[in-house]
């Protein structure tokens, strides 16, 4: 009948995604288990998968036997595992992901060496150049599996962990990207060890961050350990790093995992932040954009009355504490008008909808659908005077 061709047809289902984050020390050693047991849990009877490792270069200066170690490492695997040719060393950092050579590369040794949708992706390195393979990843054969190996404590506790990879185009960040998640990750404390101390304290902002919204006895516990984390104590970061990362996942696996809302609590200082470091030309860690992202967010909570001021101070008296900076010259460039386009260009991202996180007070958030501009730039100005 030819009413039948008009009558819609709907189509339902779900997909259930599962991964583990591991957490080891010096992962590539040979009596380490841990990564061995994951690709020996993920074998198929008859059928030899390939391992494209990437890595980012700047590693070999603090680890100059992580390739051999690497090579050596998965000599015992290769019944069912093989190495595809020479390890791929890239640089890392923000730049890694504005630069479409890069990425054009990396999709062409794909096809070069053969990997296929059963292969894996290895990546090793910060959280930029988890976002840059984890895209190529993603796209590439409509989804090759991969496997992270975050490096920095921002990767570890926050981006690492998560669904989301993406590369930065026509000027903004994140324009291009996939959720995807992996299929494993693991963070190693090794890495940390050689992180320089602006890298080591930016990664604490994403936990400030989770804290803020989410948890008032981690707020709590930052406090009391800050000097510990200040001073590189190992120990103290890697309950940092656990407690963060189980927020994150915690998030993920029962809130919004794709973005299908306008909703991003995690985003928490985010539009700020993403806005700044094209400003500085990436001058800024993500971890200190965001930290100057979350004071701004902070006082603004503040000034509209949502936040207590005793909780504003002990949030921006923290953050001084660990060592961050609660204010950049770029937050007035242009008379602000570069800010308020952040905004704009936070709300495209999005989708659509303003939906802006702030503070109602510590460890509680709630979500606004507009911005004061007037109330952004007295707060753009007490944090410029704040001691």
């Amino acid at each position: 009948m030819i009413e039948d061709f008009f009558s819609p047809l709907i189509s339902e289902f779900q997909i259930t995604y599962r991964y583990k984050v591991h957490f080891t020390k010096d992962i590539f050693q040979i009596d380490n288990p841990v990564l061995r047991n994951f690709f020996i849990s993920e074998k198929k009877q008859g059928l030899v998968k390939k391992v494209m490792v990437v890595l980012d270069e700047r590693l070999i200066q603090y680890h100059p036997n992580l390739v051999s170690d690497i090579k050596n490492y998965f000599q015992d695997l290769e019944t069912f595992l093989q190495l595809t040719g020479d390890i791929i060393q890239i640089p890392g950092g923000e730049e890694c992901k504005n630069n479409q050579e890069l990425w054009e590369f990396l999709v062409n040794a794909v096809n070069t060496n053969g990997v296929d949708r059963h292969s894996y992706f290895l990546v090793i390195g910060g959280g930029a150049i988890l976002d840059l393979v984890g895209y190529v990843a993603a796209v590439s054969h409509r989804g090759i599996r991969l496997v992270r190996i975050p490096t920095t404590v921002l990767s570890q506790n926050d981006s690492g962990v998560g669904v989301k990879n993406s590369i930065n185009y026509q000027g903004k960040k994140n324009f291009l990207g996939t959720f995807a998640p992996p299929v494993a990750v693991f963070n190693d404390l090794r890495f940390l060890e050689s992180l320089d101390d602006r890298d080591w304290r930016s990664g604490m902002a994403e936990a400030v961050k989770v804290a803020l919204i989410k948890d008032k006895d981690f707020f709590h516990w930052i406090e009391s350990n800050a000097s510990a984390l200040l001073n590189r104590n190992l120990n103290t970061m890697a309950n940092l790093i656990h407690r963060c990362a189980e927020l994150h996942m915690d998030h993920i696996s029962n809130g919004d995992p794709f973005e299908f809302g306008s909703s991003r609590p995690l985003d928490f200082g985010h539009w700020s932040a993403h806005k700044l470091e094209y400003l500085t030309q990436f001058s800024l860690r993500h971890g200190e954009a965001v930290a100057i992202g979350m004071a701004l967010d902070t006082v603004y909570s503040y000034q509209k009355d949502f936040l207590s001021k005793d909780d504003c101070i002990r949030i921006l008296s923290l953050l001084k504490t660990l060592g961050f900076s609660i204010y950049h010259p770029m937050l007035s460039d242009g008379e602000k008008r570069n800010l308020y386009l952040g905004l704009e260009e936070f709300r495209e991202h999005l989708g659509g909808q303003l939906t802006i996180v702030l503070l109602a007070e510590i460890g509680k958030s709630l979500e606004v659908h507009e911005m004061d501009l007037k109330t952004i730039d007295t707060s753009v100005n007490f944090l410029e005077t704040y001691l």
